[in-house]
């Protein structure tokens, strides 16, 4: 009866665990993504230019990036539950004090402390992993990291509240729902698991893993998967106004087409992962993923087909319906590919998730800082809408490379070991 109880008491703080820290990532992602909307509206009052909008909505990316690694090994050292909710709360206050700024500087300092939500995700990977095995961890961190979602939830709701009082209750309102989430998370959850190890690791020897060029490997996949998505789920908004000219609240909406599969089907990809292996994964997210964007890329173009009775011209372009069901696509294979990459980590890295997901993590939401801003300059420079596809196109058949000559390499150099060893290694696609 009592082991029945145990086993009753450890499975409620595993479901507590992972489906508080699944919903505060999800305001958490809401905030951090929050100038994809209201940045439309403070662009056309402070008159900026592409490149200033692209820097504006990055930003807060950039904070939540480089702060990633630093809280994944203070979530190690102090625990989760205690780092996740201060992180919550210093979030809160940024946004709420975002609504009083009105210069161009101003905006750009608060951006910088709206930035801190995103730091949540290296917290959230280090607490909930504490929690589950390592045959469970693809799918309970997939399931955690469907928190993306919460860039949906801004672009369905943040357009409406923007309308009906101005940009500025958005961030009021946002500000209070992450601030309420810290105080349930808190009460409502109980401290992780410790490890099993010898003794605990100093500050800077958490971090040793991070000369391996495998973590590298697995954070430029990342920079795509995640640091790509990040940068359209900010991005799309002005896209679909500038390209095909809808109104914010069409464009917010339309966009969550592609957040919401981006998002929620991460937790399919953790699956999947665990079921079928992450480098088959992987190979899927960069090959379809390399398709839509090479699509996506095209410019509008007429072309006339010279014949011997004359021109016959011929006018090509992304209709906005065909758009959006690439553009799902995309998301869902990204989704998928999210998951795979942090599959790895707790596997390869049990006692240096802080650190190594905190890397990942950190390249990854770099790339959703630099990619908006290039975005926005690639605009300038070149005056194609669908400039920004082409560089993602390259992303992902450079990742794409990456990953098979890795791979390769790995099949060419294996050495005699267990045959269970060598097939899981080759599964997986980590080893080099």
């Amino acid at each position: 009866m009592k082991q029945s109880q145990l086993e009753q008491t450890v499975g409620n703080a595993q479901a507590r665990a992972l489906w508080l820290s699944t919903i505060a990532f999800t305001a958490c992602f809401a905030v951090w993504t929050v100038f994809s909307i209201i940045g439309i509206r403070i662009k056309d009052e402070l008159g900026l230019n592409e490149t200033e909008f692209g820097l504006l909505v990055g930003l807060p990316i950039l904070t939540g990036s480089l702060i990633r690694i630093v809280l994944g090994v203070w979530a190690s050292r102090y625990g989760g539950r205690i780092v996740y909710t201060l992180t919550m709360l210093a979030a809160a206050g940024a946004t709420f004090l975002l609504a009083y700024a009105h210069t161009y500087p101003q905006m750009l300092a608060a951006a910088l402390g709206v930035g801190i939500a995103g730091g949540s995700f290296a917290v959230g990977v280090t607490y909930v992993s504490r929690f589950f095995p390592p045959e469970k961890q693809g799918t309970a961190l997939g399931i955690f990291g469907a928190g993306n979602v919460g860039a949906a939830v801004t672009k369905f709701l943040a357009p409406f509240v923007l309308v009906a009082w101005g940009w500025q209750a958005v961030a009021e309102i946002w500000a209070f729902a992450l601030a309420a989430m810290a105080i349930v998370f808190w009460f409502m959850t109980s401290e992780e698991p410790p490890l099993q190890q010898s003794a605990p690791k100093g500050f800077w020897a958490q971090f040793a893993p991070l000369k391996n060029l495998q973590v590298w490997r697995f954070s430029f996949y990342y920079f795509f998967a995640f640091g790509a998505f990040v940068a359209l789920a900010l991005w799309l908004p002005r896209y679909l106004i500038g390209v095909y000219g809808f109104d914010i609240a069409t464009a917010g909406i339309v966009a969550a087409a592609f957040s919401i599969p981006g998002s929620i089907f991460r937790a399919y990809g953790g699956v999947l992962s665990d079921r079928v292996g992450a480098r088959t994964v992987m190979y899927w997210t960069l090959g379809v993923s390399a398709a839509a964007t090479l699509i996506l890329s095209l410019p509008p173009s007429n072309i006339v087909i010279e014949t011997i009775s004359g021109g016959i011209p011929i006018h090509f372009a992304v209709g906005p319906v065909a758009f959006v069901g690439i553009v799902f696509v995309l998301g869902f294979f990204m989704s998928l590919g999210k998951a795979a990459v942090y599959k790895h980590v707790p596997t390869y890295y049990p006692h240096d998730v802080g650190a190594v997901g905190g890397l990942v993590g950190m390249i990854g939401g770099l790339g959703g800082f630099l990619l908006p801003i290039t975005f926005g300059a690639l605009n300038d420079i070149t005056g194609i809408w669908s400039s920004c596809f082409m560089l993602l196109f390259l992303l992902a058949v450079g990742a794409l490379i990456w990953m098979h000559v890795a791979i390769r390499r790995m099949e060419r150099s294996r050495v005699p070991g267990p045959a269970p060893a060598r097939a899981s290694e080759l599964e997986a696609g980590v080893t080099s």
